[in-house]
């Protein structure tokens, strides 16, 4: 069920989580369509900025990005201003002109490690894109080519290590599927593992708050 019209509506009607936005992530491995997928809910939000996890890493930090990620985005944001990325060139290999990311009521955060141990104070919500490691890996190598087998090479590795010490799906409070058509979402284990949780059966597949 492709139903982004209402956990888009859940969202908004959120309690804020870093000053006054709605921070929300979108996590899970490379290749698992994240980036589509939080496309398509900025559409359903009305155009929410979405921040790609993508122009805050580099080559020689995969994962060690959280400082610049709180500096660029997360302190800004949290005292109602206006946030400015610095979008890292993966062919040039240095970081670009600033973008700007509003204070929007609601801001997704997505990529690999999104839902990281320092972020999840700062989250509204956490969205686990529920494709396994292997099958994601193989998508994402088909999209990118051979010229780019080395880079996958480390990046699995990298990206390995990093769930290992630091895994998010086990906090996500919403597992998203895609589907042919649309998206399943399914109550992720945060969700489940706290009592009454307004989730029911009947609700599994459009409501995961």
């Amino acid at each position: 069920m492709d139903d982004l019209d209402r956990p888009a509506a859940a969202l908004r009607a959120l309690p804020p989580s870093c000053g006054p936005v709605r921070l929300v992530a979108v996590d899970g491995h490379a290749g698992s369509g994240k980036s589509t997928f939080a496309g398509r809910l900025a559409v359903a939000l009305g155009g929410a900025p979405v921040v790609h996890l993508d122009d805050i890493a580099t080559h020689e930090e995969l994962f060690a990005w959280t400082d610049r990620l709180r500096e660029q985005v997360l302190e800004p944001l949290g005292r109602g201003e206006v946030a400015r990325v610095h979008p890292y060139d993966w062919n040039l290999r240095r970081f670009g002109p600033p973008r700007p990311v509003p204070p929007a009521p609601v801001v997704l955060v997505e990529g690999v490690g999104a839902g990281r141990r320092a972020l999840r104070p700062h989250l509204a919500r956490l969205l686990w894109m529920e494709r396994g490691a292997e099958e994601s890996w193989a998508r994402g190598r088909h999209r990118d080519g051979p010229a780019q087998s080395a880079f996958w090479d480390g990046w699995t590795a990298a990206e390995t290590a990093h769930f290992a010490a630091d895994p998010s799906r086990p906090f996500a409070d919403a597992l998203v599927r895609e589907c042919a058509v649309g998206y399943e979402w399914l109550p992720g284990p945060a969700a489940t593992a706290v009592a009454n949780q307004a989730i029911t059966e009947s609700d599994r597949l459009s409501h995961p708050y």
